[in-house]
């Protein structure tokens, strides 16, 4: 019986078969200059093993002026990268250009795979929000290939992209100060990942106003977790459960304060009465829910905006080295930090009262 040729033998196939990753095999299939004589050999070998066939007819098509860009963002029930797609697409559409947009889930393996899936589709950039603990050699090879990449939000450890985001130190300190202010001493810093640029620089903030305040830095009430709702519920279940719980919480963001503090109600305590709650990125929910959430604002339409504006001069040939785009947070005070623990803050109403914006 003759055997059956192997059908649809796709690129992933092709870099698991080869031990690289997909944007890798994808970088060969483009003859990109950065990938090693050793690498590429075993991709063409995996290829030809495989039956892998390249549409170089379909390829050949595309136009060298690409019109479209790719965006890889974390997801989009987080309103912050709502906000941000809005702030690209009121650049790039003046442009000419159409995004194509990938969501990784804080997924590695799901970056790699629409790094790929986007060179195939011959996109003229790429902006992209990285995974926590993303390497940085694959995007440099994306860079020397000639296809501009502009980091947002999240830095990686490369000197070949531009990057576009917040003074994160900074929020962390607006954020720790104004509880500080507010008498607290027992303050917890829950939500998001070590592994991530903007995490470390909240937390360089955090840990920089207590130690100016004289107060001690407790590991117990740094609780990492995803940067979603469900991490904001599991964080704040965790520091409540102390035997010496905070009075007052910075959440890595407003999804992981917002969770915080539907959890919070459920076990009988009152966000913005027992326990301050402040956020960071000022998204739109912010404003509605009750309480009202303080929050830090991050401005993530006018960073969409200057990441737009760099990929677009990159892409018109702009050769400069990379440039870093850091834009200042503001702290706005609402409901959620107004209360002070009166242990903290003997006969001090009447100065909550003036904080509330």
């Amino acid at each position: 019986m003759k055997q059956e040729k192997k059908l649809n033998v796709t690129l992933q196939q092709v870099a698991k078969h080869a031990g690289v990753s997909r944007s890798t095999a994808s970088l060969v299939m483009r003859g990109s200059p950065s990938i090693t004589p050793a690498t590429r050999d075993k991709v063409l070998a995996s290829m030809q093993e495989l039956g892998y066939v390249y549409d170089r007819v379909a390829a050949n098509l595309r136009s060298k002026d690409s019109s479209t860009v790719g965006l890889i963002i974390m997801e989009l029930s987080n309103t912050f990268y709502s906000e941000l797609l809005v702030g690209l697409h009121h650049k790039l559409d003046k442009c000419g250009k159409t995004i194509i947009l990938g969501t990784t889930f804080d997924s590695a393996e799901i970056q790699d795979r629409l790094l790929s899936t986007m060179l195939e589709h011959r996109v003229a950039g790429i902006i992209l929000s990285a995974v926590p603990g993303s390497p940085s050699e694959p995007i440099d090879q994306i860079c020397k290939l000639g296809i501009p990449v502009v980091l947002i939000g999240r830095k990686l450890d490369t000197k070949l992209c531009d990057y576009v985001g917040i003074d994160n130190v900074l929020g962390g300190q607006l954020a720790t100060n104004h509880l500080i202010e507010q008498g607290h001493r027992r303050i917890a810093f829950i939500g998001g990942y070590s592994l991530l640029s903007s995490w470390r620089g909240r937390k360089e903030g955090y840990d920089f106003s207590l130690s100016l305040a004289g107060i001690d830095i407790d590991s117990d009430l740094v609780v990492e977790s995803p940067a979603t709702l469900q991490g904001g519920v599991d964080s704040i279940q965790k520091v409540l459960s102390l035997p010496n719980p905070p009075t007052a919480v910075f959440c890595y963001n407003d999804s992981i304060a917002i969770g915080a503090m539907m959890k919070m109600k459920e076990m009988g305590v009152i966000p913005g009465q027992d326990v301050a709650v402040v956020g960071f990125d000022d998204i739109p929910e912010a404003s509605i829910i009750t309480p009202k959430l303080t929050t830090i604002s991050s401005a993530p339409r006018l960073m969409g905006v200057h990441a737009a504006r760099l990929l677009q001069a990159r892409m018109e040939g702009l050769s400069t080295k990379p440039q870093y785009v850091i834009l200042q947070p503001e702290l706005v005070v609402r409901e959620s930090s107004a209360y002070a623990h009166p242990e903290n803050l003997p006969g001090n109403a009447a100065a909550k009262k003036t904080r509330l914006a």
